[in-house]
């Protein structure tokens, strides 16, 4: 069974018999006898991969648990004998991901050579439902606005802010509110990320519609557009803190109408959440404040100078762009 979920994760039976340290043919014999003694196909197969079928999946949500567990006894029995081992899975949302999974991995890897690590980024609905099915043991998220039935634990809140090529001739009210975004050619999120749901509830708080030029839901490459256009975007700190330590773009807070989103850790309430996990979490939580304090010395306040209030791009004829 352990194979098959490997399996079902990787989507890849190279990927999956690497991770597991045995040969292709090895983890294709074991996974043909259980399609065999379960008279169900499991998988479709093609040259993009290994797709879970109807039965694949319905096997994932049964056996997934079982197996976590399973491994969380095994994790607490080492534990016993003053050792933090196991395998831990956990997703993140992008903007957490882009700062933090290359300097927490390391150090888990560092200070925790028995812990296997599986991380993994996508959308905060994706994520949940990831752990639902007990594909993941935990995930950060933003906090959803609707009610979830996973157990969730705040984490931090988070400054959103405006931000913009460094040298753009851009000018900016001398108090700037959430609203006057709506004179900007933006570049947000699309409708499927958690941030532009925030962003969206936010501007049908104060009565505007928000219309980006362009939508883009890899930060990175959204944040490489405001360095180099003059489009304008309203981010997370910690999602724009590569570029503003860079000196690519500068971000403002808004003086008015200010918008915090939360970041939260979630995981099942039927599932322990093992040592191995807990230490895992740790190091992702500080690697996280620390990144978020790191982004706030470089955002600056709204312009407060003489100069008449911000200018509008002319805008061309509207194509709306979905990447």
């Amino acid at each position: 069974m352990q194979y098959f979920l490997c399996l079902a994760e990787e989507k890849n039976v190279t990927r999956a018999a690497r991770q597991l340290n045995i040969v292709q043919p090895a983890l294709s014999m074991q996974i043909a006898k259980l399609e065999a003694e379960l008279g169900q196909k499991l998988f479709d197969r093609s040259v993009q991969g290994m797709t879970l079928t109807s039965a694949g999946e319905a096997l994932v949500r049964l056996t997934a648990p079982i197996l976590r567990d399973a491994e969380y006894a095994r994790q607490e029995m080492a534990q016993l004998g003053g050792r933090i081992s196991g395998r831990v899975s956990v997703g993140l949302i992008t903007s957490v991901a882009q700062s933090t999974m290359a300097s927490s991995s390391a150090t888990v890897a560092s200070r925790y050579p028995e812990i296997t690590l599986s991380a993994c980024e996508g959308y905060t609905e994706t994520l949940v439902d990831w752990v639902n099915t007990g594909q993941l043991d935990l995930a950060l998220i933003n906090v959803p606005r609707r009610k979830t039935s996973l157990a969730a634990h705040h984490i931090m809140d988070e400054e959103m802010v405006f931000a913009c090529r460094k040298d753009s001739a851009l000018r900016l009210p001398a108090k700037l509110r959430f609203d006057h975004i709506a004179g900007f050619d933006l570049v947000l999120p699309s409708k499927r990320h958690g941030l532009r749901l925030i962003l969206d509830e936010q501007a049908a708080a104060v009565g505007i519609d928000l219309r980006p030029r362009l939508e883009l839901d890899t930060l990175p490459a959204l944040c490489d557009v405001i360095a180099t256009t003059d489009f304008a975007t309203v981010l997370p700190t910690i999602a724009l803190r590569q570029s503003l330590a860079s000196g690519a773009i500068r971000a403002h807070r808004f003086d008015e109408q200010r918008i915090v989103r939360s970041i939260a850790w979630v995981h099942h309430p039927r599932r322990a959440v093992s040592v191995a996990a807990k230490a895992v979490l740790d190091v992702i939580s500080h690697d996280l404040a620390q990144a978020a304090a790191v982004a706030r010395e470089f955002v600056e306040p709204a312009s407060t100078d003489s100069r008449p209030p911000f200018r509008k791009l002319r805008r061309a004829p509207r194509r709306k762009a979905i990447f």
